[in-house]
Order: structure tokens, then C-alpha cells, then sequence
């Protein structure tokens, strides 16, 4: 019996469409691998994240002090944010990215001493010295849900000693690798045990990392080593992984990395400079031993790679609020200028492939974006999206997925940041909010006429001309979108010098 070919087309078509929904059931949940460095700033690095005012990257006198061939490597294959922004310290920073709200929203507003409540003189008393805990909604207990091993690698300092945050365990991670209360290394040295045995580091001393003690080894190295051991039996069980590479560098002891240290010797820098450039070379160097890693074990067409700080640079190499170690930018780490909170970002998938599912699905596409903006906040949905999950409703989300920005579509991601910090620091006290080519600081203890600053960020990218007095309309926008989203958040307040009771924002 002969069959019409459109009844035989019908008949085969499902079968088809069958085979092919299996074979998309099939593939493996694509592999993140977030590539944190602890005090890495927006110009520590070879590789440029300035324009020359056209959208083109141009390199400054720091981008030609380091070297940083592996993130070069990634960037080249992938794209970065001239303006990436972070909170201006760590723990703040960190708590955004394992629960996608701001500083204001989930109130660990300040970096966390393991001992004692660092509040500050007139410091909210309440903020959230804890950090998170057994019951907090974070990224990596949604992605332990969604069938990930959760790794931790390195730094740690989401909560102080005898609480839940001191150990990455209790906030959704499987495997822990050196992570605890603190936020700096006893010794970056395995001959100095990384601060065991010595009075003067073991307040400090980094944990688990014993097998090492006594070798000739850089901690960088060391969770290295450990990173891709932990990915490797992640591959063999045959599960997607989230790998939190968390690494204690480049943050002080600035101790300088043997393997790197002749590298700037005729540079004319100082000893502490020079250290740091060799940190940042050694960090540089995990990056690719991780790319090659993940190449070798034939997972890097499904793996994703962020790259980024936490805060911005903490280089010895001049003042605080001046143009030094994120120059052209003005100020460092701890500050509310542009050198205190941008900090690089880097998108990429481990190796770019056009055979695999996950790249077609999530894009990621080449080029260098400098008229966008994106903030620490739109880490936690970015990396849900990807791996089909999502935080409960009742979870509140500063931030918003950037796979559109991504795969290319430009002008559509929302350009806001609000970083909240009533504590004593660099800069103390103050409040920044960005919309658009505007930022405003707001300074709570200073007096009433001074404590605004406003910047056009496009005509005045390195912060020399305050103009809040000039644009009096612009102000008054801007202190009314402050004002929403800090009482959206429910932030809390500095208290005053005299009377004990939050100064709003007037």
C-alpha cells in the first residue's frame, strides 16, 4: 500500500520534534565559574576598561604597569563594562551577590570584623553585622536546589566568628576551601604556613589549606590547586557546578609573589607597588590555569566565566580621594569616587563554541560597552536565568538580568545604582546614587550646605567639576529618586551627633 507523502511527513514530524525536545532535555546545565578578586580595581590591569570618549578602549600609564595576559585572553573572547559597579568595601559587595540586593536592602552596609561589631561612631546600631544565615535565600542555596555543586574557593568574610556566615556551608555552599570570617591572609607564604604558627599572623592564618604548610607555595597557587581539584570531581560525578573562585588576592599583606617579582623591578615604583603588581600577575595566572582547566576536562564550551572585583583598587600608590591607584579616576577602595566603586567585569563563555546548546541559548556576545552601565546586583538573576531557576517572589531583587546586554541588545538594561554606606571610613557617611550620565552623593553628617555633590559622569568622567549648585533641577530630581529608593529599601541611617535619630535625606 503506497502512503500520500504528506501523511507519511505528518507521521514522522512528531517523532522528530520528539527527538529533538529529548536531545535539549539532555544536554547538561551549563557550568558558572564567578572569578572574584578581593581589592582588584578598574585599572589594575593590562587589559583597558577606559574609552578614549568614542567607545574605543585606551590604555592609561597603569594599564601599562601590570600584566594580565589571561584576562586579556577572556576579555577577547567575550565583552566587559567600562562601568561595573560594586560597593566601595567588601562584605557589603559580597552579601549583593549572594542575594541580588543592594547594600541598603539587606543592611550588611559595612565590611564585617570577625570579632566585633565595627558600627562606627554615629553608625546605624542595627545594620547587619551577621550577614547572612541558615534561612537567607541565597545564590548559591538556589543553584544547590537546582542540581549544582556549590564550591567555595578563597575569601570568605560574609559573617563574623560564631555565626552562620563565618562559614560558606551554612549560606548554600558543598565544599568550603579556605573561606572564614576574616578578609585578609595571615601570610600569602605556604614557608610561613599562610599565618599558622606565627603570633604576630595566626589571628589571620588561613584554614585548610595544611598539605601546603612548609611548601614553596603562593596561597593563589594553592586555591588554585584546590579550585580545579574540586571542579574535577564535579565533572566526573557528572554534575553542573558553580565554582565561587574567591580569591584572598590582591588584598594586603601586599607580599610580593617570587614567581613574578622581577617582572616591574625597573619601574621605578615603591617595594609595596611593586608587590602588588606581582599579586596581581599571580591572580591573572589562576585565571588561565582555570581556562586551561576547564579546556582540559572538555567542559569550557559550557562553562560561563565572570570576572570581576569586589571594591575598588587598594594599590599603594598615592592618596585616597586623589588620582592615584585608579588613575584617571579619582580615589580608591573605601571612597564614594568612580575609583572607589567601579571595578572590572568581564563576560565570557570558557571557550567559545558554535556547537554548543548553552551559547545559542545565552549568547554572550564580543565587543567592549561603554555607554552602559551595570551593577553587583545583577549578578543574582543573571546566573539564575542561566540556570533555569529563580528566587521565591517574597525575595527581593535589586538587580536585573543581563543576558539582553549580553547577547547584544544595548540600551534596554536599567541605568541605576544605589550604594549605601552610614558608616566611618575613607569617606564616611554618605549615600551615592546613579541614574543615567548622573551621580549624586549625599554626605548625612556634613553641614546642610555641603552635603551634596552632583557629577555629569559623561562631559565629567573623573569627577573635578561639583555642580550641584549649577543644575539646581537635575539636584532636586536626583535627591527625590535617592530619597525612593533608599525608603524602598528600608535603609538604615546614620544616627546624629546629637539627638541618637536617623538624618533623612532632605
Amino acid at each position: 500500500m503506497r502512503y500520500p507523502i504528506t501523511l507519511l511527513l505528518s507521521l514522522l514530524l512528531p517523532i522528530s520534534m520528539l527527538q529533538a525536545a529529548d536531545n535539549a532535555s539532555t544536554q547538561p546545565p551549563p557550568n558558572i565559574v564567578v572569578f572574584l578578586v578581593d581589592d582588584m580595581g578598574l585599572m589594575d590591569s593590562s587589559l583597558p576598561f577606559l574609552s578614549d570618549g568614542h567607545g574605543k578602549p585606551v590604555a592609561h600609564p597603569l594599564n601599562k604597569f601590570y600584566r594580565t595576559p589571561s584576562m586579556e585572553r577572556l576579555a577577547a573572547q567575550g565583552l566587559r563594562f567600562s562601568q561595573f559597579y560594586a560597593n566601595s568595601v567588601c562584605s557589603p559587595t559580597r552579601v549583593t551577590l549572594m542575594t541580588g540586593q543592594s547594600s541598603a536592602r539587606h543592611r550588611t552596609t559595612q565590611w564585617i570584623n570577625s570579632e566585633s561589631r565595627n558600627t562606627g561612631p554615629f553608625g546605624p546600631v542595627d545594620w547587619n553585622w551577621k550577614g547572612p544565615d541558615k534561612n537567607s535565600i541565597t545564590l548559591p542555596r538556589l543553584l544547590q536546589k537546582a542540581g549544582y555543586r556549590t564550591i567555595h574557593c578563597g575569601k570568605a568574610h560574609f559573617g563574623p566568628d560564631d555565626h552562620d556566615g563565618e562559614n560558606p556551608l551554612h549560606i548554600g555552599f558543598d565544599v568550603n576551601i579556605a573561606g572564614c570570617s576574616y578578609g585578609q591572609p595571615g601570610s600569602y607564604y605556604g614557608t610561613e604556613n599562610f599565618g599558622h604558627g606565627n603570633p604576630k599572623r595566626s589571628r589571620r592564618a588561613v584554614p585548610g589549606l595544611e598539605k601546603y604548610h612548609g611548601r614553596d607555595i603562593f596561597l593563589t597557587e594553592a586555591l588554585t590547586l584546590e579550585m580545579n581539584d574540586e571542579i574535577s570531581k564535579a565533572v566526573k560525578e557528572n554534575k553542573p557546578f558553580f565554582a565561587y573562585m574567591s580569591h584572598y588576592a590582591v588584598h594586603a599583606p601586599f607580599e610580593s609573589d617570587p614567581r613574578f617579582a622581577k617582572n616591574d623591578a625597573d619601574s621605578g615604583k615603591n617595594k609595596a607597588a611593586l608587590a602588588y603588581a606581582s599579586m596581581i600577575e599571580g591572580m591573572d595566572k589562576s585565571l588561565g590555569d582555570m581556562m586551561n582547566h576547564l579546556e582540559k576536562l572538555g567542559v569550557a564550551g559550557n562553562t560561563l566565566i565572570l570576572f570581576l572585583g569586589d571594591n575598588g583598587s587598594d594599590a599603594p600608590l598615592g592618596p585616597v580621594h586623589g588620582y592615584s591607584s585608579s588613575a584617571p579616576l579619582r580615589g580608591k577602595k573605601g571612597t564614594h569616587y568612580e575609583g572607589g566603586m567601579r571595578v572590572p567585569f568581564i563576560a565570557s563563555w570558557a571557550k567559545p563554541s558554535a556547537d554548543s546548546a548553552a551559547q545559542k541559548k545565552f549568547p554572550v556576545s564580543k565587543g567592549f560597552l561603554d555607554g552602559e552601565f551595570a551593577t553587583i546586583c545583577d549578578i543574582f538573576p543573571t546566573l539564575l536565568s542561566l540556570a533555569g531557576t529563580k528566587a521565591p517572589d517574597t525575595h527581593k531583587v535589586d538587580g536585573e538580568s543581563l543576558w539582553p546586554t549580553f547577547g547584544g541588545t544595548r540600551g534596554t538594561h536599567p541605568q541605576q545604582f544605589l550604594m549605601h554606606f552610614p558608616h566611618s571610613h575613607r569617606s564616611s557617611y554618605f549615600t551615592v546614587y546613579r541614574e543615567d550620565d548622573w551621580k549624586l552623593v549625599y554626605h548625612y553628617l556634613n553641614d546642610p550646605g555641603k552635603r551634596y555633590e552632583l557629577f555629569n559622569l559623561a562631559k565629567d568622567p573623573y569627577e573635578k567639576e561639583e555642580c550641584s549648585t549649577d543644575m539646581p533641577e537635575v539636584l532636586q530630581r536626583m535627591i527625590k529618586a535617592m530619597q525612593l529608593a533608599l525608603t524602598d529599601a528600608d535603609a538604615l541611617y546614620p544616627i546624629s551627633k546629637n539627638g541618637g535619630k536617623p538624618l533623612q535625606v532632605k
